[in-house]
């Protein structure tokens, strides 16, 4: 591993950056033309201490999941993200999910714009990679989760607690909305291998999930009208809007709801009490050094 030339890739990305590129604010007195440390930092849900060990070349060895989201922090395209890779002498991740997989800088751009109301991206099969602070006030933490659970899809049919998150009357709604979602996934993907295990998987371990796989509907989830529940606010009802990626591998999903609806005014008050840790107890995982895009 060349910890120098590590060090330096990653002060020059941190030099270009600008704040509000990320979200930021730019403030007074500032005296590096880019992000400063502890900034890329937060970002990337790293200690300042840690990633400035990184950037002086002190020997420390980041894990591939800390290069994802330092790839996330710094807005890499793909060729960039692979070099800071090979700087690090780790195997360039080749999967589009999970916690070392790239996030779209497009994506993470409109991420960033949307500070007023509740946003994430996620994969094509509903793993979280990234959320700004008022999705994480309203779902709660999503990222960091690693293998099959790390799709909600499969959390779904598989656990009971991940359905608290909607009303028990909604249920066979979002049941059958995933699989009509998982369904058109699988199809855009063709014989994908990591599409076929989860479906196997998910048809021997939820009778549920084997009798709506057999109806065949398709549909991919791009509108949808939920109502949340929420500890604080209770049941929050929202729109949401889920466009996809030109490759179609990661879709941006947020939240909203018509103004002067008591859903938009929950949404305001979501914003004040954000801070204080009122997330829901579907999916209250903590990420570990996965981008977080907490402004």
């Amino acid at each position: 591993m060349n910890h120098s030339e590590l060090a330096a890739y990653l002060r020059s990305r941190r030099d270009r950056i600008r704040p509000a590129e990320v979200g930021l604010p730019a403030g007074p007195r500032r005296r590096v033309p880019g992000l400063r440390r502890e900034e890329v930092a937060q970002l990337a849900g790293l200690s300042a201490d840690y990633y400035t060990e990184l950037e002086r070349g002190r020997g420390v060895q980041p894990s591939a999941q800390v290069l994802a989201a330092l790839a996330r922090a710094l807005r890499l395209d793909g060729d960039e993200r692979d070099h800071l890779f090979h700087l690090a002498d780790r195997p360039v991740p080749q999967a589009a999910h999970g916690p070392t997989a790239h996030v779209q800088p497009a994506l993470l751009s409109l991420l960033d714009r949307l500070s007023t109301t509740p946003a994430q991206i996620m994969t094509d099969l509903h793993e979280t990679l990234a959320q700004n602070p008022l999705a994480i006030a309203l779902v709660g933490h999503r990222t960091g989760v690693r293998g099959p659970a790390a799709g909600f899809v499969y959390r779904w049919f598989t656990d009971p607690g991940a359905r608290t998150l909607y009303p028990v009357e909604d249920h066979d709604h979002h049941s059958r909305v995933f699989v009509a979602d998982l369904h058109a996934v699988a199809a855009r993907r063709g014989k994908d291998p990591e599409v076929s295990r989860m479906v196997s998987a998910l048809r021997r371990r939820s009778q549920e999930f084997a009798s709506l796989w057999e109806t065949r509907d398709v549909a991919l989830r791009r509108v949808d009208h939920k109502r949340i529940v929420h500890p604080a606010l209770g049941v929050i009802e929202v729109d949401c809007h889920s466009p996809f990626s030109e490759d179609g591998r990661q879709r941006l999903l947020w939240f909203t709801a018509p103004p002067g609806s008591n859903g938009a005014a929950q949404l305001e008050l979501l914003s004040v009490i954000g801070a204080q840790d009122m997330t829901t107890g579907a999916d209250d995982t903590q990420p570990t050094g996965t981008s977080r895009m907490t402004k």
